[in-house]
């Protein structure tokens, strides 16, 4: 009787390849914040930094961006303190804690643009709305699943050959 499988009949190796595919930009991305200081009146401050950010928002809008491809991706408020300034002699009294004296609101949004001949425009023209600092201008693909299905297929058939060389 014949036995099968036994691991002495069995050989086995390992190849391994790699795959590219080449792919150019089809989104800009970038980043702007708003960024408010005020006193200690946090409603006027929220109200003040919203319409900043809104105008800024209908902007890049009316120049064709998606409202998908926009973003709120940060909100903050921070308050910022007044400190007194004491002597350091040791028979000085103590020194009071420091005291809020306002607060300071950032609000951050992440842009997509798909049409590149604007994008010069939606960087401009965020500031002039509002934004105080605009970063982070990248350009990407925005979909790289059919790159990487052309990758993985130009691995596979390399890996293939290199398996029939071998075998």
């Amino acid at each position: 009787m014949r036995s099968y499988g036994r691991s002495a009949d069995l050989r086995s190796f390992a190849v391994s390849a790699e795959g590219k595919a080449i792919a150019l930009p089809d989104v800009a991305k970038f980043s702007f914040s708003v960024i408010t200081e005020g006193g200690k009146n946090l409603a006027d401050l929220q109200k003040e930094n919203t319409k900043k950010v809104n105008g800024a928002i209908d902007f890049v809008v009316a120049n064709r961006v998606d409202k998908k491809d926009i973003k709120t991706t940060g909100y903050k408020v921070s308050p910022r303190y007044e400190y007194s300034s004491c002597p350091s002699s040791p028979i000085a009294r103590e020194c009071p804690p420091p005291s809020i004296v306002g607060y300071t609101i950032s609000q951050d949004v992440q842009v997509k643009v798909r049409d590149f001949n604007v994008v010069g425009d939606v960087l401009a023209g965020v500031v002039e709305k509002g934004a105080n600092s605009v970063s982070q201008l990248s350009f990407a693909v925005d979909d790289e699943t059919k790159y990487m299905e052309q990758a993985r297929a130009e691995a596979i058939m390399k890996a293939k050959g290199q398996a029939m060389d071998i075998a």
